[in-house]
């Protein structure tokens, strides 16, 4: 296993590979985390004046998974990789703590998002009626439901300790061996935190295929009504699926293993399971943004844009040099509109007769004193004015 120091609070179970691969996976799941969170949330700050209500618990699951990142990876990874848990009992308890609260809060999140989906599809007089105000509101209750599980050990409700494969800290899976409080906690954890949110998901998906399949009424009176709307919101519904079933995905074999540990002989759960069971779990950081990002359209979109307009800048570099004219004024191309604006001044500006001789069959009068004169350019009509027939914002504005 190797050799740790003796003054580590506690030592890894596993082998110096298996806590090397685990570094290594926390180190990748780390960055793309931070960035593809990241970037769902700069994109979702750039159109915030046009996000849906359902869009709130994307937003709010995406500041999950950044909460989860910065304060489980910094102290995971380097663990991982010295073989041993590297700081002390008060950060083992608030490692543990903020592993329940973001885990919790993602789950719940997800339960949430997919009930609204389920009122606007299959309950549309009711789920129409859902606000962004309502959305702020069940974020708010979200996260207070996720904090009573996650404060609860610290009130000795349950109890919080080493990982069984030592270099992290979560739920004593053991304690419900020998202590009832912890059992009940961790019996009120599986069914309300895990059982229910999981049937929630589950039944509201199925309501919500079955609406599609059995009442093409029903659908329509969801999406016929404004086209957009409907379309925005049925692929919400998808890309929703996509995301509860990745984050299930990730969290079900620590849910079965941490089960297996909490209500069977501890002592013959391999640590190694419970480190791959872990490894799956933190990966679920990242399925939200991918989905998001990737597949949603105005999220895209917006990316996309805002990409271009980022490489817009570095490629053009320093701005141009102004250019001026042999009178002194300054010219500058980028601010002509669909309307410009020319001063002569009594002289032509080059070969071409000007216009006031070539409309009178008249040569110039170059010894006659130049009389300043503006000519304005609409499309495809002109006219010439002399500059004191001008206001005197445009006589400014052209001298």
């Amino acid at each position: 296993m190797g050799n740790a120091s003796d003054t580590a609070l506690f030592v890894s179970t596993i082998s110096k590979e298996l806590d090397f691969l685990m570094g290594t996976l926390y180190s990748i799941f780390c960055v793309l985390s931070l960035l593809g969170n990241g970037i769902l949330m700069l994109v979702a700050y750039r159109k915030r004046l046009s996000l849906k209500p359902a869009e709130f618990f994307i937003i709010n699951l995406s500041i999950s998974d950044l909460g989860m990142t910065l304060s489980l990876f910094p102290l995971a990874i380097p663990s991982a990789f010295a073989h041993k848990w590297l700081f002390d009992e008060i950060t083992c308890q608030f490692y543990a703590m903020c592993g329940v609260l973001f885990g919790l809060c993602s789950l719940t999140n997800l339960t949430a998002l997919s009930s609204i989906c389920c009122l606007k599809v299959s309950f549309p007089n009711y789920g129409n009626k859902f606000s962004s105000s309502h959305a702020c509101v069940l974020v708010v209750a979200v996260w207070c439901y996720a904090s009573v599980f996650a404060i609860s050990p610290l009130t000795q409700w349950g109890h919080y300790g080493p990982e069984p494969y030592g270099t992290a800290c979560c739920i004593d899976w053991h304690a419900p061996n020998h202590q009832l409080s912890a059992l009940s906690y961790i019996v009120c954890l599986f069914l309300f935190c895990y059982a229910l949110p999981c049937t929630i998901i589950f039944l509201s998906y199925t309501f919500i295929l079955l609406t599609v399949r059995g009442s093409r009424r029903a659908v329509q009176q969801h999406v016929s009504s404004q086209t957009k709307t409907t379309n925005a919101h049925s692929l919400i519904v998808k890309l929703s699926v996509a995301v509860c079933i990745g984050f299930l995905g990730a969290w079900s074999p620590y849910a079965i293993v941490a089960m297996w540990a909490a209500f069977g002989d501890a002592t013959i759960v391999p640590p190694a399971a419970f480190a791959l069971a872990a490894t799956f779990a933190k990966s679920s950081t990242i399925y939200n943004p991918m989905v998001y990002l990737l597949c949603k359209p105005n999220f895209r979109k917006c990316l996309c844009r805002d990409t271009s307009t980022f490489r817009n800048r570095i490629c053009r570099g320093s701005p141009r040099p102004e250019q001026k004219d042999p009178f002194g004024s300054i010219s500058q191309p980028s601010q002509r509109n669909n309307k410009e604006m020319s001063i002569s001044y009594g002289q032509p500006e080059s070969p071409v007769a000007c216009l006031h001789c070539a409309e009178n069959g008249a040569p110039c009068q170059t010894g006659t004193t130049s009389q300043r004169s503006a000519c304005i350019l609409t499309g495809s009509t002109y006219g010439e004015v002399t500059v004191s027939q001008l206001s005197a914002n445009l006589q400014a504005d052209f001298l």
